[in-house]
Order: structure tokens, then sequence, then C-alpha cells
């Protein structure tokens, strides 16, 4: 195991451990990324998305691109959350303008009885990414290692690409709810493993993204998509080296459930920009910290303007210096302007060192 530089800022881990920090840490979901001159430089080099992702050399240096620009607080692997499904033989390809398309995707029970979990080795392009990146992070900020949920990983590898009405695979989930379950158990083992072997590479958090929970019935989430995520993070390395390693769940469109979510033993919950962060404290209490939740389409307005909502995020979740990493509600846009996001980074440290002062 390769020995690591001790690290400098470590005030995104104790937010998320609750712990006191001087000011509110800060990150981007999708932080490496399209909206980069320097990222599309580089990927011009790989010359695909899974180009950049397979190889660890251009995985780190798009990784390391947003740190060296910003003041970021957390540097989260480039990679994709289709990786784990792609790794059991669905045939991942991305197709320019329209996204990520599976060529054998998962439509009848034979397919779903013969699914099996990643083959050793398959994911190791990842591992080998994230062991580079900790080590040239030289213990600048700490690394996010993540994965897709079960059930959003499912979604893909049912309907084949992505859905806006997921009609595939809802049908096999109310007329077939033992082969859902069968699939949801295949990949929540899946993603346990894909996690820890993260941590063990170096990372230092881990992050669910269960980006369509939110396209679940009330009762149909807590079946197929939360008691998954649940059983993640029950498998889940949760200490390393005698260092805590917190773990992240957030469901996009999840906020009405967010004290279930907060009872899956995850130490942090994501919030989407439709959540209001006040009110959620409050119904969860000191059970988890909060992640989130700027709407991205804000950093497309003028510097002031976006310095009130950052104003208004802080201040909805309170003067407290404890349990609050800011993050936007979700993927930053690749349309966004880089001086945008310099903004919104300044806000958020600067008001938050205030509130903390008065």
């Amino acid at each position: 195991m390769p020995q690591f530089a001790p690290l400098k800022n470590d005030t995104f881990l104790r937010a998320l451990l609750r712990q006191p920090t001087e000011y509110t840490p800060v990150w981007l979901m999708r932080q490496a990324g399209r909206y980069l001159p320097e990222y599309r430089a580089t990927r011009a080099i790989g010359g695909s998305f899974m180009g950049l992702a397979t190889n660890p050399d251009l995985a780190t240096e798009v990784t390391l691109q947003p740190i060296d620009r910003y003041p970021l607080d957390a540097a989260i692997l480039f990679s994709d959350i289709l990786t784990v499904p792609d790794a059991m033989g669905l045939g991942l390809r991305f197709v320019e303008g329209e996204g990520p398309k599976f060529d054998r995707p998962l439509r009848t029970e034979e397919d779903v009885l013969a699914l099996r979990a990643p083959e050793p080795g398959s994911l190791d392009y990842v591992f080998k990414a994230v062991t580079q990146i900790r080590t040239e992070l030289n213990g600048r900020v700490p690394l996010i290692g993540f994965s897709g949920s079960p059930w959003t990983l499912a979604c893909y590898m049912v309907e084949g690409e992505g859905s806006r009405e997921f009609h595939t695979i809802k049908k096999m989930l109310y007329s077939r709810p033992d082969l859902m379950h069968r699939l949801l158990s295949i990949n929540a083992q899946s993603v346990a493993d894909y996690l820890n072997a993260q941590i063990d590479a170096g990372a230092q958090a881990v992050m669910v993204f269960d980006s369509w929970g939110g396209a679940l019935a009330d009762g149909a989430f807590q079946e197929f998509s939360l008691q998954y995520m649940r059983q993640v993070v029950s498998l889940l390395k949760r200490e390393k080296d005698g260092v805590k390693i917190p773990a992240i769940v957030f469901t996009k469109g999840g906020g009405h459930w967010a004290e279930e979510i907060a009872a899956t033993g995850a130490d942090a919950i994501g919030l989407d920009w439709t959540a209001n962060l006040g009110k959620i404290r409050a119904l969860v209490g000191d059970k988890v910290a909060l992640q989130g939740n700027l709407d991205p389409a804000i950093l497309f307005a003028e510097p002031d303007q976006i310095r009130a909502e950052v104003v208004k995020v802080l201040n909805a979740y309170g003067r407290h210096d404890t349990g609050h990493v800011f993050n936007l509600g979700h993927g930053i846009s690749q349309f966004t302007p880089p001086e945008s996001v310099a903004a919104m980074v300044d806000a958020v440290h600067s008001h938050s060192r205030t509130l903390r002062n008065t």
C-alpha cells in the first residue's frame, strides 16, 4: 500500500463528521468537466470520455484541474457511475449528443438471471487512478470516491440508456419485483465492493449517487432504492488506518424523504436545490451532515447575484460551525462560465467565516 502525504486541509472531512470548522467547505458535483477549457484540451488527447476515464494519467490530470484553478476543499475522482455495469459485460458506449448507451441491456428474465458481479481486475483502471490522484494531490485536499446507487445503475442497465419516463424498468419493477430485487441485490454488493476498493486505493470519503431515486413513487422508493443504499452503507469500510472514511448519500428529488435517507447510516446526505436546508436540518437534527444545495443555474448570473444566492443557502443552514458541506444541488452545467465558479467559491468561504464571527 502506498504511503500518502499528510492531509493539509481536512475541513471537508471534519464537516462530514459534524466537527467544528473555521469555514464551510465547498466542492462541486462534476467539478472536473466540460465547463473548463483545460478539461476540453485533455479530452481531445483522450479522444473520448471513456478514453479519459480508463487512462489513469489523464483521469488524474482532469481531477486535479479544478483543484489547481480554485481553492476547493475536496477533489472527486474523475470517472462515471456506469463503470460497474460496463464491467458486468453490458457494453457501455457514449454516443455524442445522446449520452451513455448499453449494447446489451437487461430486458428478460434470462438477462437478469445471467447477471454476475464484475470480474476481478475489470475495474483496476479506476483504482489505479484513485491511488495516482491521491499521490499527486500530495495532501492538498481529500479525495472523494463514488458510485451510482443500485437503483440508478439498474435504471441504465434495464433502459439501456438515460430515460425521462423509466417505462421499461418500472414495468419490470411492478410486474416482476422478484427480478428487480435480484438485480438490485447484485448491484448493492458490487457497489459496496467497488467503493471499498476505492477506499483501499486511497479514497478518503465516498459518495453514492442516487440520481434517479426521485423518479420512484413513495413506497417504491423505500423498497427498491432506499433499502439497497442502506445495504451498501452497511457494507462500507468506515475506517482506514485509524482514520474515519465518511459516506455521503445523495438522492436527487429526495428531499421529502430526508429523514429516511438520514437513517441509512451514512454520515451525510446530499440535497438538491428544491430542498430547504434549514427545514431539513431541523428534521434530521444531528444524525447527519448536510451537503448542498445551490441551484446550478445561478452560475449563469452575475457575480453579485451568485453571491446573494450563496448567502441565502448558508443563512438557511444556520450560523453553527458544524455539519454543512456547500455544493450545488446537482452537477455543474458544461456551459457554466469558469469565473462564476470562482465567485461562488469565494462567496462560500468569505460569508461562512463571517457567520462564525457574528
